[in-house]
């Protein structure tokens, strides 16, 4: 069996037409969904970008042991282990971090392709390719499910693993217009940046500022579906449907918005109208992990399994397990995750008892790297959200925990912490729990042994 496991970044989950949105407009995934397996409860584990490409690569809780880093000695992954198994290992991707900057998570791939130029600075020099376009197929996500497609072409009669790594609809949003008019009619072209901070806080922004900016990401959601279309139709074509499990996911989704003005996915600490890659003295604040950012699509295509929902719990570390059990192959002894096979196969098997989001873990004051990579001081240590079937708790060592009640508040929007004390320290032993059988060091341990309520 082959797979192709395409991950999308940024995409979130409650923008899908297949989980229940009606708005935008994502026909060809939501035609994947029918004849796919949808995973309701898919979290992530390592937050953001490259610490969830690490749990990809490793199938390991990499925030317990790891930073946004490189892949550390010792470590095997996935291609690893599928080209050591004659398989051909391939990966086209356009998310900028892969390779740059002395990263290593091309590890294992015998074809490692990179579409170049999502991150543009004047003063880095990288190269600007926005400048020389003029059509819709010579941005991102087009240009690299062409590139796979071409791949495909050239190796479709081989045993393959073939992972596709689209950085749209991440920021900065700038799809043809015309995707965005499908939600901003008359849409002027104006590119608005994340705050990455309450929107109230950031001279000159204003909520009608938001919400032209949701609709040029809701516009980078319908262009992505669009080229996903394209590839999966060409895939139908080149008969690979029958010999093929193909995943579709994402790492996190955003905020435009939601619990106060949050627009973003963390916060920095002094709120400015300065785009974050040119604010040197920026550090980060509290940044919780809400359901907008770690509860994830997962969509599982297997030939010669019966689509369907399933509503057990599951983590971004169950996927480079859940690939090898697909392809026949030893998950080695040192992986975390659990196959979804089971799953997959029988959408009643039941799923974790709780799942754990989180930032690598930090404690106040110590330097991070995150969202573009660069080193910044974390003022409040990293946030961690612990969600089981019903509740979710968003825990901070530096502040009082905050407990949802997902099912009757699947928005999050009344903290029910001071009814129910109880469930709070349940799930906060939980976090202990995990802490403890990960290995965490006893520094970054001793301070989340209490909660404050």
């Amino acid at each position: 069996m082959n797979v192709i496991w395409i991950v999308s970044d940024t995409f979130r989950r409650d923008h899908l037409g297949c989980y229940g949105n009606k708005e935008i407009q994502t026909p060809s995934l939501d035609a994947f969904a029918a004849k796919s397996v949808r995973f309701d409860r898919y979290y992530a584990a390592a937050f953001p970008t490259m610490p969830t490409r690490a749990d990809h690569c490793l199938g390991r809780w990499t925030a317990c042991f790891m930073k946004w880093e490189r892949l550390p000695r010792g470590q095997v992954t996935l291609a690893q282990v599928l080209a050591r198994s004659g398989f051909h290992t391939a990966a086209v991707v356009d998310t900028p971090f892969y390779v740059r900057f002395n990263m290593n998570y091309d590890r294992g791939f015998l074809t490692f392709i990179e579409v170049p130029g999502q991150i543009y600075s004047a003063v880095g020099g990288f190269l600007d390719t926005r400048r020389a376009w003029r059509f819709e197929a010579d941005r991102f996500a087009p240009r690299t499910f062409t590139r796979a497609m071409e791949w495909l072409e050239l190796h479709r009669k081989e045993d393959f693993f073939l992972y596709i790594d689209a950085w749209d609809p991440h920021e900065p949003w700038d799809a043809p217009n015309y995707y965005t008019e499908l939600y901003w009619p008359g849409y002027d072209g104006e590119q608005i940046p994340p705050a990455y901070s309450r929107w109230q806080d950031v001279p000159g922004l204003t909520e009608e500022k938001v919400k032209k900016a949701h609709a040029t990401y809701c516009g980078e959601v319908t262009m992505v579906d669009t080229w996903f279309g394209y590839f999966l139709r060409q895939a139908e074509n080149m008969g690979l449907m029958d010999n093929t499990a193909i995943i579709f996911t994402t790492d996190h989704g955003f905020h435009f918005g939601e619990h106060g003005g949050l627009f973003g996915k963390l916060n920095r600490a002094e709120p400015s109208a300065t785009p974050m890659e040119d604010d040197a003295s920026l550090s980060w604040t509290r940044s919780p992990l809400y359901e907008e950012l770690v509860a994830c699509p997962l969509l599982i295509h297997m030939p010669g399994v019966s689509p369907g929902a399933c509503k057990g719990l599951a983590s971004a570390v169950d996927l480079m397990p859940t690939v090898l059990d697909i392809m026949g192959q030893e998950v080695p002894a040192q992986v975390e995750g659990r196959s979804l096979l089971p799953m997959v196969r029988d959408t009643s098997a039941k799923g974790r008892e709780f799942v754990i989001s989180t930032h690598p873990f930090s404690n106040p004051g110590d330097s991070v790297r995150s969202v573009d990579g660069r080193m910044r001081a974390d003022t409040v240590g990293s946030d961690t959200t612990i969600t089981t079937d019903e509740w979710s708790l968003l825990y901070s060592v530096s502040g009082p925990p905050w407990l949802y009640h997902v099912p009757s508040d699947p928005g999050q929007e009344k903290n029910v912490v001071d009814q129910h004390p109880e469930v709070a320290r349940e799930l906060h032993q939980l976090l202990v729990k995990f802490m403890r059988e990960t290995n965490l060091a006893q520094n970054l341990v001793e301070p989340r042994l209490e909660l404050k309520l």
